[in-house]
């Protein structure tokens, strides 16, 4: 046989000549891409969508870290430490959200909500009761978001951002004094809890 009849079982100009032609259909492919690749939340509909929807989520987030950063020195001793841990879990998913609106190719346009209530927050007790609501009006707002997302990340942020304000409800329940059987929430927590 000839030297380049059989190399392996395979013929080594079949293999020379397959390996040509895929390359070709690659490159002949390559102006069109394989999905929406470099289409942004402007000129895709879905994209689009996913970032109209994280900025609402922007929003409380930003509105949440707004109240901790006020509130904090309402708190004394471990409802402070919980207080500034909360701050910057607020600040890591403000980063994160931004980061996913960015990754669609959107605008930033979200803005803190005005905290009005602020103005009749007067004690530490105060202060945890209104970030109780908001901790709870955050985890309703990613749980109604999560199954209208069309993309993978911003779904897995959201379903991540759920579980994170489901736990700080957990403890602000028990810094506002509910024994522990009270804090437990229920199987599936809604951010409805009321104030134990």
């Amino acid at each position: 046989m000839g030297q380049d009849r059989f190399v392996g079982g395979y013929s080594r100009r079949r293999g020379t000549r397959r390996a040509v032609l895929l390359l070709l259909a690659l490159l002949a492919l390559a102006p069109f891409g394989c999905g929406k690749s470099g289409q942004g939340a402007e000129t895709d509909p879905e994209k689009g969508s996913d970032a109209e929807l994280l900025n609402a989520a922007l929003a409380q987030e930003l509105t949440a870290l707004e109240a901790y950063t006020q509130g904090l020195p309402l708190l004394k001793g471990l409802p402070r430490a919980v207080g500034r841990r909360f701050r910057a879990h607020e600040q890591e998913y403000v980063n994160a959200i931004t980061k996913a609106i960015r990754g669609l190719g959107g605008e930033l346009d979200a803005e803190p909500d005005d905290l009005d209530l602020f103005s009749e927050v007067r004690s530490q007790a105060d202060f945890l009761a209104l970030v109780y609501e908001l901790e709870g009006a955050a985890l309703r707002a990613h749980l109604d978001a999560a199954p209208l997302l069309f993309t993978a990340a911003p779904r897995t942020l959201t379903a991540s951002l759920a579980a994170g304000h489901a736990q700080h409800l957990v403890v602000l329940r028990q810094a506002l004094g509910a024994s522990l059987a009270e804090v437990v929430p229920e199987a599936f927590d809604s951010g409805e809890e009321p104030l134990p």
